[in-house]
């Protein structure tokens, strides 16, 4: 799965360039076993399956990681991932994505490798690698010379005004919905100006809690 997305899309176009690297790495080649089993059941019962410490180790430790690099797992007990948190990664050398699968990861995993885990949302997914690919695109975009207009990263949602404004080209007209008069002036600080209002009435309705100060 990661292997195809890597392939296409920002990171795609990245890796053509020679910007950027990216590998897949199976935890199965380091099982061990013949069946190449990474899981067992958990200490204490309960349902599911846990994925064993030592392949996990084991894969992560084959890589010849450069100085500064983050190993990061995904998971829901995570810290959220943010805008700020991509803009941290994307200046690390290398960075390593544990994907979990099952009914989670032996804690020890997190202990041995110096991990900081992150989830990308209040929901569960089947496993980590959707998880990893939407980390790798949001990471990979803020890697300089990966988009072509860097200046399209600073106006994004999520930056110091909050949700981006909105968009429009053209039509001028499309269904009787006008693109806003202002966006037609010519009159650049008027543009900003509407922007800058936009982006902060957006972020009121719908993201308060990324306004500095908020309370519930």
């Amino acid at each position: 799965m990661c292997r195809a997305a890597f392939c296409v899309g920002v990171v795609g176009r990245a890796v053509n360039k020679g910007v950027l690297e990216v590998a897949a790495v199976n935890p199965r080649d380091f099982s061990g076993n013949q069946y190449g089993s990474i899981d067992d059941t958990p200490y204490g019962g309960g349902p599911g399956m846990v994925m064993k410490p030592d392949p996990v180790v084991a894969a992560v430790e084959s890589l010849a990681l450069q100085p500064i690099s983050k190993v990061i797992m995904l998971t829901p007990s995570g810290k959220p991932f943010t805008q700020s948190k991509a803009q941290e990664l994307s200046l690390s050398q290398e960075l390593v994505m544990i994907c979990g699968r099952y009914e989670g990861m032996d804690a020890r995993i997190s202990l041995c490798l110096d991990v900081e885990e992150i989830s990308i949302g209040d929901y569960i997914l089947s496993g980590g690698e959707i998880a990893a690919v939407a980390v790798a695109d949001a990471v990979s975009r803020l890697v300089p010379s990966v988009l072509g207009d860097y200046e399209s990263t600073e106006e994004e949602s999520f930056g110091e005004e909050g949700l981006e404004y909105p968009q429009y080209t053209r039509p001028q007209d499309y269904r009787g919905h006008k693109v806003p008069d202002v966006l037609l002036s010519g009159n650049h600080q008027a543009i900003r100006d509407w922007r800058r209002c936009q982006s902060q009435q957006l972020t009121r309705e719908r993201r308060p809690d990324l306004i500095p100060d908020h309370t519930a």
